[in-house]
């Protein structure tokens, strides 16, 4: 088996999620953060032949890229053997007990949203890019003074007069045109890849970004300070 872009990019962006990951037997593969506040879950292009857990994924991604046009060979039950198209270059990597890594066991369920709307990944990397230079790692979503629009603000919850940063997004849907709202994202929990999600963000506090093309789907919890109405 050769690993192709789709599930290399994947693989790289779930070990930045959590380090643990368990691949099951087919193409989805799930993960979720320690603190149980980011489940991913990515449909791949290619289809792994085993059950096999990784307790280090980006060092077995590092590991992998030792090798010139690896393939990967599942046979052996206690670890993958990586070898290049000459069989010259080859790397014996044991797989770690499912038991001992965090690994999603549920199918997250969730509430009907109270606010939906497109994510794309230029306003995406701007609200990334002011937290890193305004040095905050919160950002809100509020209604826009717009009618039909929400706002990201950047900002730091515990100082009131700290600069901020605006980017709005129009064309939302909002179930309540009347009540007020702050829902607060920690900027570290969204370990997004670099494409444009459809979000939904309901008052359980809880959101969900998917991608179909890509067969991706994110679950973001928001901050406890977060509010509807």
């Amino acid at each position: 088996m050769e690993l192709n872009t789709n599930t290399v990019s994947t693989l790289q962006n779930f070990a930045g999620i959590n380090p643990n990951v368990v691949v099951r037997t087919g193409n989805t593969i799930k993960t979720m953060t320690e603190a149980r506040n980011v489940v991913a879950s990515a449909k791949l292009t290619q289809e792994f032949p085993r059950e096999f857990g990784i307790y280090d994924l980006s060092e077995f991604l590092s590991v992998v890229n030792l090798v010139d046009s690896p393939t990967l060979d599942f046979t052996d039950d206690k670890s993958v053997m990586i070898s290049d198209v000459n069989n010259l270059s080859r790397v014996r990597y044991f797989y770690s007990d499912i038991d001992i890594l965090t690994t999603p066991t549920n199918q997250v369920k969730m509430p009907d949203p109270e606010l939906k709307f497109t994510l794309d990944t230029a306003t995406l990397d701007k609200i990334k890019r002011a937290a890193t230079a305004l040095g905050h790692d919160q950002v809100k979503i509020t209604r826009s003074e717009t009618e039909g629009n929400i706002c990201f603000t950047v900002f730091d919850e515990n100082n009131a007069t700290s600069n901020t940063f605006n980017v709005e997004i129009p064309h939302t849907f909002i179930s309540d045109d009347t009540v007020p709202f702050e829902m607060i994202y920690n900027i570290s929990n969204l370990k997004l890849m670099a494409l444009d999600y459809e979000v939904s963000v309901s008052k359980a506090m809880v959101s969900h970004l998917v991608n179909e093309q890509q067969g991706l789907e994110y679950w973001i919890a928001l901050e406890r300070t977060s509010k509807w109405g």
